[in-house]
């Protein structure tokens, strides 16, 4: 459809031992070959020690079959983001819209009979073999065998724990890409600026999510959605990421921020919803479309300890919106998990 004759190919877990073959069967089709994460043998066996035992795996294919729809085993397959409320939702309504219990089992049951290490000698393109250290999922210790096996492989051992290629790293592997295909490594534009970042977060949707069904819950979600985007170009705001039903937007303005927090939280309750919000006013970092920072963290930490129904902010949002007519009620002094130091919260009084 792209009228390509050539092309890098990019195989992530089971999605390796697919481009592996393709390489070997067509190597003038194929640039290059990139893995992650990925084997040549899923479970192990006398000549292969680096795959799974079976009983473990009969386990795990046992554990997805029950926990299938929720965060299933994302302790395996993400353990950086397991506690990440919002993630966990995002992470299992994909999983819902991937795939019945039943198709992932079989798919799965498939994949452990993956074995196309005969097929390693025959792969002659240029190989990039990326595999995190600690991965719970696929041993490095499959990476390896993989790079071993393939003629001129680069091998890069990463750090973490995760199998997803996800996280706070991924610009990392991104770059180790990038750096294989083209033989340079683009340095993003780094600007930091200051910004009031606004989180917000619907209470209780796991459990609304099963009262309402999955039909009428997705209705529910999309008018939140449209809500939310209508108030922050209303308010001037900027959406940065959204996960599940979660909304990450910065402004330039702290009292803008405050008042689109509270238009939102108004206008979703004749949906029969209540939101919790967190704001924070600190310099953060500007790398291309992505803002991070220390005040980026602060922001989600605070939204997290919001009630339904409140906007939750620091000292530092309340000190500067002064004068501008706002009204704050004391919520006391938090610790703030991964945050330096001790921080005043107050709740905007409506």
């Amino acid at each position: 459809a792209a009228h390509s004759r050539r092309a890098a190919l990019l195989g992530i877990s089971e999605g390796g031992p697919m481009s592996l073959l393709f390489s070997a069967t067509y190597p003038d089709r194929t640039d290059a070959l990139v893995l992650y994460g990925s084997y040549a043998r899923r479970l192990n066996s006398p000549d292969h020690p680096h795959g799974m035992d079976e009983a473990t795996w009969n386990a795990f294919l046992g554990r997805m079959e029950r926990e299938w729809g929720g965060p299933v085993a994302l302790d395996v397959f993400a353990p950086s983001m397991a506690q990440n409320e919002g993630f966990q939702r995002s992470y299992a309504n994909y999983l819902r819209l991937a795939a019945s219990p039943g198709a992932a089992l079989a798919i799965m049951r498939m994949n452990g009979e993956i074995d196309v290490r005969h097929v390693l000698p025959a792969i002659r393109v240029p190989a990039l073999i990326l595999h995190r250290s600690g991965d719970r999922l696929v041993s490095c210790g499959q990476g390896r065998y993989l790079a071993q096996h393939i003629a001129g492989a680069r091998f890069v051992e990463l750090a973490g724990e995760d199998h997803l290629a996800i996280g706070a790293d991924y610009d990392t592997i991104a770059g180790h890409i990038e750096e294989f295909l083209t033989g340079a490594r683009h340095e993003a534009a780094l600007d930091r600026v200051l910004a009031t970042v606004l989180f917000t977060d619907i209470v209780g949707s796991t459990e609304m999510t099963a009262q309402l069904g999955d039909k009428l819950w997705l209705d529910t979600l999309k008018s939140h959605h449209a809500i939310v985007r209508r108030e922050l170009a209303h308010f001037r705001g900027r959406e940065i990421d959204t996960a599940g039903d979660g909304f990450f937007a910065t402004f330039d303005g702290p009292a803008r921020a405050i008042r689109c927090a509270c238009a939102i939280t108004e206008a979703v309750r004749p949906l029969g919803l209540a939101i919790r919000a967190g704001l924070h006013t600190g310099e953060c970092e500007i790398i291309g479309e992505k803002v991070t920072g220390i005040a980026v963290n602060t922001g989600a930490r605070i939204a997290a300890l919001a009630g339904p129904g409140e906007v939750l902010a620091s000292s530092t949002v309340k000190d500067l919106v002064a004068g501008s007519g706002l009204e704050f009620e004391e919520r006391g002094t938090h610790a703030l998990k991964g945050v330096p130091g001790e921080w005043r919260l107050f709740a905007v009084r409506r």
